[in-house]
C-alpha cells in the first residue's frame, strides 16, 4: 500500500527536496500545524538526515515531538530537568518524595501495589492520540470507573444523596412538570398535537412515571425492600427523594458530571499508573531523555541553535548545540530564564497566568466497597470539592483514596494553608461523608500543583482562573496565538497550546503542530538553497 510517508519518499529520492516541498505543500501538510490532529504530519524517514534538534522538556509534548522527529530522521537531544520522565503525568509510588517550594519533603508511604496519580488520572475514549500511543508502544489501559450511581452528592450539613436518586428522582419531578404543563395546554403554542402524541410517552418512560403522569418513586433510584427468592420478598421503589429537599443540596447540578464530553464512560487508565504512557514512548527512542538537566541559558542565531544547562544531580554545566529547538517548559518556568527571545515573546510567556490545583491522596481501607461504590466520585463542594474512589484493585484490603481535587481560586486559597491544615479538612469531609472512617484514612500526601518546581501550576488559565467551561475549547487570546507560531528556530509546544490545556492529549496535538512547524522550516530552506539541502 502506497502512503504519504512512502510517496514523499519516493518523491523525494526522485527529485530532490524542492520538488518535496512542493508535493507536501499539494497534499495540504504545510499549513496544519495549529489544526489539532491527532496524527502527524507524513514525513518521510531520511526528511531531517543531518539536522539536530533539541528538545526541552521530557513530559508528553517533548516525548512525542522527541518520538516523531527520529522518526522522520532527526537526530534528538532531549533535555529534562526532572530526575524522571513524564511532566504533570506523575505517578508517585511507595517511597518516592514530592518537594514543593515552600514545603518540608513528603515521602509516600502506600501499601504493596497502591500508587497516586498526582497530575491526569483519566483518558476519555474519544482521546485517540494518547489511546493511539498507548496501543503502539504496548501499555496496557484499564477501564477508569469515573461515574458511580452508588457515590453521593454531599451537602456541608452532613447529609447525603445517592448518585442514583439524585439524577432518576430529579428527572422524575422535570417529567411530571412538563408532562402536566402539555396536559394543561400550556405549551400548546410551542408543540404540535403530533409532537404532543409523541412526547407524553416519551416523557412517561423517561422519568418512570404512573400511567397519570405523575411521578411516585422508582426503581431506578433503589429499592426500600430488595427482591428476594420465591415470592416472600417482591422489590419495592425507594421512596423518592422529596424536591425540596433535591434542590437544597448544592451539590445537585454535579448530576450531570458524567454527561460531558470529557467525563463520558468509556474512560481509560494505564495499567499500573498514569506514567506508564510517557515511561512506553521513551522505551522507544533512540536517544533517551537527559534527565536533571536544568536549562539556563537559551540563544539562536540565523543558523542555529544553543542551550545551557545546569546537571542538578552530578554538577556541572553544558552546552547543547543543534538546529533548532522545541521548547515544552512550562511558561512560569520559562520566563524565569535567560532567553534572547524578541520582546513580544518575552512578553507573551511572563503574561501566562496559570491556574492552581491542589489534589490530597490518603491509603485506607476500603470502607467504601461496604457501601456498594466501587469507583466514581462523590461530589462534596467547599475546599476539597469530592471524594475520588480507586477503580483499581476492587476487593483487595486497601486502596488509594483521593479525598481532594480542586482547582481554580479556591484552589489558590487552600494551597495558601499549611499541609496540615489541608490534610485535617479532606479527612474531615470524608469522615462527614463516611461517619467514623476518617480515622482509617492514613499516610496522606498533598500536591498543590503551583508549588511544583519545573511545573508551578497545572494548566495555563487563558481566559482567567475558575472560568469555568471556557476554559477549554475557546481559547484564542493574542498571547495565544503568538506562541503558537515560530520564534526563529524555537518552536513552542505544549498543551498549553492546544485547546484543552488541562488534557494530556493536547500535549500531543501541540507536538505534531511542533514538528509540522520545523518541518515547514526545513523545506522552506530546502527551497531557497536545494544544493545545501542535499548535501
Amino acid at each position: 500500500m502506497i502512503t504519504r510517508r512512502n510517496l514523499l519518499s519516493r518523491i523525494g529520492a526522485a527529485g530532490g527536496a524542492g520538488i518535496m516541498a512542493a508535493a507536501m505543500q499539494s497534499l495540504g501538510l504545510f499549513g496544519t500545524a495549529a489544526a489539532g490532529a491527532s496524527e502527524p504530519t507524513p514525513l518521510p524517514a531520511d526528511f531531517g538526515k543531518g539536522k539536530h534538534v533539541i528538545v526541552l522538556g521530557a513530559g508528553i509534548s517533548g516525548l512525542v515531538a522527541a518520538y516523531e522527529l527520529e522518526q522522520a530522521g532527526f537526530v534528538v537531544t532531549l533535555l529534562e530537568a526532572r530526575g524522571r520522565v513524564g511532566g504533570r503525568a506523575w505517578t508517585i509510588r511507595d517511597g518516592d518524595t514530592l518537594e514543593m517550594n515552600g514545603e518540608a519533603t513528603q515521602t509516600a508511604k502506600f501499601s504493596p501495589g497502591a500508587y497516586f496519580n498526582a497530575g491526569p488520572a483519566r483518558l476519555p475514549s474519544f482521546h485517540h492520540g494518547m489511546l493511539g500511543y498507548a496501543r503502539k508502544f504496548g501499555v496496557p489501559l484499564e477501564v477508569e470507573v469515573n461515574s458511580s450511581r452508588s457515590a453521593y452528592i454531599a451537602a456541608a450539613d452532613g447529609s447525603r444523596i445517592r448518585m442514583r436518586a439524585a439524577i432518576n428522582d430529579t428527572r422524575g419531578y422535570i417529567s411530571e412538570l412538563l408532562a402536566k404543563a402539555i396536559n394543561q395546554g400550556a405549551l400548546d403554542q410551542a408543540i404540535t398535537p403530533e409532537e404532543k402524541a409523541k412526547l407524553l410517552p416519551l416523557l412517561k418512560g423517561y422519568g418512570d412515571l404512573k400511567p397519570d403522569y405523575t411521578f411516585k418513586g422508582t426503581e431506578r433510584s433503589g429499592f426500600s425492600t430488595p427482591p428476594g427468592a420465591g415470592t416472600s420478598s417482591f422489590a419495592e421503589a425507594a421512596a423518592p427523594v422529596p424536591l425540596d429537599t433535591l434542590l437544597a443540596n448544592p451539590q445537585l447540578p454535579m448530576m450531570q458530571f458524567e454527561d460531558a464530553l470529557y467525563m463520558q464512560a468509556t474512560m481509560f487508565e494505564p495499567v499500573g499508573g498514569m506514567d506508564q504512557i510517557s515511561v512506553g514512548i521513551e522505551r522507544n527512542l533512540k536517544r533517551r531523555a537527559i534527565r536533571n538537566m536544568e536549562v539556563q541559558r537559551i540563544r539562536q542565531t540565523t543558523k542555529g541553535v544553543e542551550v545551557s544547562a545546569t546537571d542538578t544531580a552530578g554538577g556541572g554545566s553544558y552546552v547543547v548545540k543543534g538546529d533548532y529547538i522545541v521548547c515544552t517548559i512550562p511558561f512560569p518556568v520559562l520566563a524565569k530564564i535567560d532567553t534572547d527571545f524578541p520582546k513580544p515573546i518575552k512578553d507573551a510567556i511572563a503574561g501566562v497566568e496559570y491556574d492552581f490545583s491542589n489534589k490530597i491522596a490518603f491509603d485506607a481501607p476500603r470502607f467504601w466497597e461496604r457501601e456498594q461504590i466501587y469507583g466514581g466520585i462523590t461530589f462534596t463542594g467547599g475546599d476539597t470539592s469530592l471524594i475520588w474512589y480507586p477503580s483499581t484493585g476492587l476487593h483487595s484490603e486497601r486502596g488509594m483514596l483521593l479525598g481532594c481535587y480542586t482547582s481554580g481560586a479556591r484552589a489558590r486559597e487552600v494551597a495558601k494553608q499549611p499541609l496540615e491544615q489541608q490534610i485535617a479538612t479532606a479527612r474531615a469531609v470524608i469522615d462527614r461523608v463516611h461517619p467514623g472512617h476518617g480515622v482509617d484514612c492514613i499516610n496522606p500526601l498533598v500536591i498543590n500543583w503551583s508549588k511544583v518546581p519545573y511545573s508551578l501550576g497545572p494548566w495555563p488559565a487563558w481566559n482567567g482562573v475558575a472560568t469555568g467551561p471556557g476554559q477549554e475549547g475557546h481559547i484564542d487570546k493574542p498571547g495565544f496565538r503568538l506562541l503558537c507560531q515560530p520564534t526563529g528556530r524555537v518552536v513552542f509546544a505544549s498543551a498549553a497550546l492546544s485547546q484543552t490545556p488541562g488534557w494530556q492529549e493536547g500535549g500531543l496535538q501541540s507536538a505534531h503542530a511542533a514538528v509540522a512547524m520545523i518541518a515547514k522550516q526545513v523545506m522552506a530552506q530546502a527551497v531557497a538553497d536545494p544544493r545545501r539541502a542535499a548535501a
